[in-house]
């Protein structure tokens, strides 16, 4: 295979593994019901006078599947805490009792439940089309290659193949989503 086209096909490949990389990280952030400690994952907490990430002043923990607990490392972080949450709006009413902060996960209602599900289309439409995008691009700097047509039909070929993987890929990952949001 011609070095360019390699780097051509490679380039592609790279930005269809981003793709689904910023789709994942996408779907962390539509939780499913159950409580995670990254469901706090964009909290942002003034620390002395700057915004620092909640992970960074608190150690986060889930002690039952309904129950996220924020056990900040210095007492007078609570107020800051509980403010952060609420800022974040996340749908949380956080609870303090002196130690630290406790949030009850409420149970999906079937109405948010579509709603996450849509979200999460949404999310996996934006990585097709990252996906597609690649396609494109890489399609269009074949063409502009100085190869044989032969080359070039195989080249366009293999793209098609690599973009199909992925969109595969990202169904499977919808599906999954899916699943997990829709189980009670």
């Amino acid at each position: 295979m011609n070095e360019d086209i390699k780097f051509i096909i490679d380039t592609a490949k790279e930005a269809m593994d981003s793709a689904i990389k910023h789709l994942e990280k996408q779907l962390i952030n539509i939780r499913a019901g159950k409580a995670s400690p990254s469901m706090l994952g964009s909290v942002m907490v003034d620390y002395y006078g700057s915004q620092t990430p909640l992970s960074q002043v608190a150690n986060v923990n889930t002690p039952d599947g309904r129950t996220i607990s924020v056990q900040p490392w210095e007492k007078s972080m609570l107020q800051e805490i509980e403010r952060g949450i609420m800022v974040a709006n996340l749908g949380f009413n956080p609870m303090n009792n002196g130690e630290m902060v406790i949030i009850n996960v409420p149970p999906l209602t079937e109405e948010r439940r579509r709603d996450l599900a849509k979200q999460a289309k949404a999310e996996t439409e934006d990585a097709k089309i990252g996906i597609r995008n690649a396609r494109k691009d890489a399609m269009n700097d074949i063409k502009s290659t100085d190869v044989s047509e032969d080359l070039q039909k195989n080249a366009e070929i293999d793209v098609q193949e690599l973009t199909d993987s992925y969109v595969k890929r990202i169904d499977d990952i919808l599906d999954l989503k899916e699943k997990e949001i829709m189980t009670v």
